[in-house]
């Protein structure tokens, strides 16, 4: 517990070294919020100051270690935290995934908009913290969803947030490099989503240092122009796809036309279309897989 004025005076100071750092303020209060029983609006008119005591889960200045660390460390708050929101969902992360993105959101609506309902089985390949194949088993109450991760740190986060969730029972989870671990399921797969590694490595080091620094390589790395997992999954899906198939990634803005043309040369997928994320970039690329 601290009094509500002692925490207005931390309030203060963490936010001017917010600004001071070029860090959003919304992160304080988002920090607050995650280790207070204060809401949005009690930090927004500040009416937290004239209360006797606060609950804080932590003293101020175990408080206070945990903000420096986003200010000079430039550790992600999502990490410090230890939970990221997406979609509807609070999502466990750490270090060991990939921070699920607010754009990758969207990849759940195009999904149902290309299904249409389908059941059966479907794959997120490279699943992280699980977000797109909870968002999937949220969609698509009657299918199987095949959640697959090359790290076994990542697919323990991902198997705990789909428990925390009620999703254990609807996902299956393989440790393995892409389709490797579904073999069994060759050519009955009725859809593919990805978000897979598509920085090119020469802008790595142009990131944020948030990302840089602190989120894994693997999962941002696509090789010398970003392309070299996409490549892959153009290649390989055919093998594990239904005719019909859904075949969709999320991209990084300016690789469309070489995926379109990937996808159009492999000579197994039709219907190829490029669509936008919330903020009209060019995020999303689906395809058919050809065949009756």
């Amino acid at each position: 517990m601290v009094s509500g004025q002692a925490l207005g005076i931390w309030y203060d100071s963490a936010k001017a070294g917010a600004i001071a750092e070029n860090i959003p303020t919304a992160e304080v209060d988002w920090l607050l919020q995650a280790v207070t029983d204060l809401d949005r609006l009690a930090l927004r008119l500040g009416t937290f100051r004239a209360r006797s005591r606060v609950e804080v889960r932590l003293p101020l200045v175990e408080l206070e270690q945990l903000w420096q660390k986003r200010l000079r460390d430039r550790v992600p708050l999502q990490y410090l935290i230890g939970t990221t929101p997406w979609r509807n969902f609070e999502l466990k992360v750490s270090p060991a995934v990939l921070i699920p993105r607010p754009e990758t959101e969207g990849i759940i609506e195009v999904t149902v908009a290309a299904a249409q309902g389908m059941g059966g089985d479907w794959v997120d390949l490279g699943t992280g913290s699980g977000a797109i194949a909870i968002g999937l088993a949220d969609a698509f109450p009657e299918a199987t969803i095949h959640a697959v991760d090359n790290s076994p740190e990542a697919l323990g986060i991902a198997q705990e947030n789909a428990r925390n969730l009620g999703f254990a029972q609807r996902i299956e989870f393989h440790q393995g490099s892409w389709w490797e671990p579904l073999a069994p399921l060759k050519g009955t797969i009725r859809g593919m989503v990805s978000n897979p590694p598509y920085i090119p490595s020469s802008l790595i080091t142009q990131l944020q240092p948030e990302v840089r620094i602190h989120e894994p390589l693997l999962a941002l790395d696509g090789g010398d122009d970003g392309l070299d997992c996409l490549r892959y999954l153009v290649q390989t899906a055919p093998d594990y796809l239904r005719p019909g198939g859904i075949w969709l990634v999320e991209m990084m803005a300016g690789q469309a036309s070489v995926i379109t043309k990937l996808l159009r040369e492999s000579g197994n997928y039709d219907r190829i279309q490029i669509l936008p994320d919330l903020e009209g970039m060019e995020r999303f690329a689906l395809a058919y897989r050809l065949g009756n």
